[in-house]
């Protein structure tokens, strides 16, 4: 199985951090945020890897390099414009390929042991699942005691930047398309063919300054 980490995202909620560095590149516990993505997926056999790249991309392309120092071998999608998540990957499908894929957001930290991920046959997508925090206590869907997402329902759950799409998912999208995946990952729901996993271990949002200092101390010690 393959992967992509999402990584073409402007920063702005890290500024003034990311007004020089792109926020993939910030270090938490003495390396770049994504090198632990990186080394979590090589340690769980996952090691042909995409990332889309927009925001100082040519920093994150010279600072991995082609990954096999990490122990992966990366592919970079490049955007001129961020195309928000779904355009992201729809640009990225022919690296990706037609099987499922395993799906990061640069900007997330877990414990989720990587090698559970699977796609049930016949859905479209299963997602990783948090619970609220104070910064989202609205979450984002509701998973159901068998392990299927849903737009609509309670208890919510926040979608924890972590899961596994298939292709099909975004394959209709026009190539170059400004495209948000929430309403694809909605429909799919609708159609019943999204599930899930209720993680209940470490996950943080690292989307603020004061989030990755707390995370970096906490890893470091």
């Amino acid at each position: 199985m393959k992967a992509m980490i999402l990584a073409a995202g402007l920063g702005t909620r890290m500024r003034p951090l990311t007004d020089h560095c792109p926020k993939p590149l910030l270090p938490v516990a003495g390396k770049p945020l994504i090198v632990h993505h990186l080394e979590r997926l090589a340690a769980a056999g996952i090691r042909d890897i995409v990332v889309n790249v927009s925001y100082r991309a040519q920093q994150i392309i010279d600072a991995l390099g082609n990954g096999e120092r990490f122990g992966v071998s990366l592919t970079f999608s490049v955007e001129e414009t961020p195309l928000e998540t779904a355009g992201g990957l729809r640009q990225a499908l022919p690296e990706l390929g037609d099987a499922p894929f395993v799906l990061i957001n640069g900007d997330v930290w877990t414990d989720f042991p990587l090698a559970q991920l699977t796609l049930t046959a016949g859905d479209l997508a299963s997602l990783v699942m948090a619970d609220t925090t104070d910064f989202h206590r609205r979450g984002d869907f509701h998973l159901d005691a068998r392990g299927r997402l849903h737009a609509e329902g309670e208890p919510r759950l926040i979608y924890a930047g972590l899961g596994v799409i298939h292709p099909r998912l975004i394959a209709d999208l026009p190539a170059g398309a400004i495209a948000k995946l929430a309403p694809l990952l909605v429909d799919a729901m609708q159609a019943g063919r999204v599930g899930g996993w209720h993680h209940r271990g470490d996950w943080v949002d690292v989307g603020t300054p004061a989030r990755l200092a707390e995370l970096d101390a906490r890893l470091r010690s």
